[in-house]
């Protein structure tokens, strides 16, 4: 979790400061109280000195928050239903529904992941890369369904670390995107970074750190499409950023793709469609971790997990048949996926 955030106002309206906060819709900065108490503390300075939460602020302005140390109480079991897909001694395969947090942070002390793998294994856990996450060896964004390995003692969780920093575990999604990318297979390379004037945000810039992103579309649709994607890195909401900044972003992705987006790629009779869909069915980011595959740490076997596309996924695909269908023949999801080459 990050102790410091900072932020340049970038926009030619002045604001208040505490409004500004509250509209970026930081995760760690949960609520407006607590911004609030924040800004009273003299933790958030304004071109380095400290303001009031009424304070205008001007386009160049530069917000620095400094957040409080998180709480080091041991985490809370909690009896959380969990899909384990695969399970040994030594590790487990969690497929993670959207909307759950991975770990306990500013804004979310309990209903995480780490929560529920602690009240299902106790003490049968690695303790964790750092505090408060025993068993985490990688991360979801929230809104992201799909595969996770929870490392159930240390040997494992220090195999599964060298692994992933010698990209020695193969990791494939699924997404849909909002126009159909071109060409229809490519490799996108970039450096990701945060943007400066929204910290919840990354994007592409040449400070940041360097990503690589493989995709190939698996179904065509009329201003969609359904895309396989493998990461050689993991970065940051990778995925999403390297597709919005092709021009392609992912549905339903508000922090990257507006409603209003989506709106101006469809025809004007569909637009009442979307609008449904995005309000009622689809309430995250068409990405689901599809499957991973790796050689098994401690036994050496190799292992190909997959998790099953949740229920929104699955809607989502049938309203694209129903509404946005190129042809009319049925098809079968896996079916492609198993005569996709590797």
């Amino acid at each position: 979790m990050r102790n410091r955030i900072k932020v340049v106002y970038d926009r030619e309206e002045s604001c208040r400061l505490d409004k500004h906060l509250v509209d970026l819709r930081i995760q760690e900065l949960y609520s407006r109280s607590f911004i609030e108490k924040l800004i009273e503390e003299d933790r958030i300075l304004v071109n380095s000195i400290p303001v009031k939460k009424s304070f205008m602020l001007s386009k160049g302005d530069e917000v620095d928050v400094s957040l409080p140390d998180l709480p080091t109480e041991e985490v809370v079991p909690q009896n959380i239903p969990l899909d384990v897909v695969y399970e040994d001694e030594h590790l487990a395969f969690i497929n993670k529904p959207a909307g759950m947090i991975v770990h306990p942070g500013f804004g979310a002390s309990d209903q995480t992941l780490v929560n529920a793998i602690v009240f299902r294994w106790r003490e049968d856990l690695s303790s964790g890369r750092e505090p408060n996450r025993p068993g985490i060896v990688h991360r979801l964004d929230r809104g992201t369904s799909g595969l996770m390995i929870i490392a159930k003692n240390d040997p494992t969780q220090s195999a599964l670390n060298d692994m992933f920093a010698r990209r020695e575990i193969k990791k494939t999604y699924l997404a849909v995107t909002t126009g159909v990318p071109e060409p229809a297979e490519d490799s996108i390379e970039s450096h990701i970074g945060r943007c400066i004037s929204n910290p919840r945000k990354m994007c592409v810039t040449p400070q940041g750190r360097w990503a690589l992103t493989h995709y190939k579309i698996v179904k065509f649709y009329h201003y969609f499409s359904l895309v396989r994607i493998g990461l050689e890195t993991g970065r940051m909401h990778q995925i999403r950023v390297h597709f919005a900044d092709r021009n392609y972003p992912l549905l339903g992705d508000l922090l990257y793709n507006t409603r209003r987006q989506v709106h101006a790629v469809v025809p004007d009779n569909m637009k009442r469609k979307v609008t449904e869909l995005l309000t009622k069915h689809l309430l995250r980011q068409a990405l689901h971790a599809w499957r991973l595959e790796l050689k098994h740490p401690i036994t050496g076997r190799h292992l190909d997990i997959r998790a099953e596309l949740p229920e929104d996924f699955n809607y989502t695909l049938a309203w694209l048949d129903h509404y946005f269908a190129i042809d009319t023949e049925a098809w079968d999801l896996n079916t492609i996926l198993d005569d996709e080459k590797e």
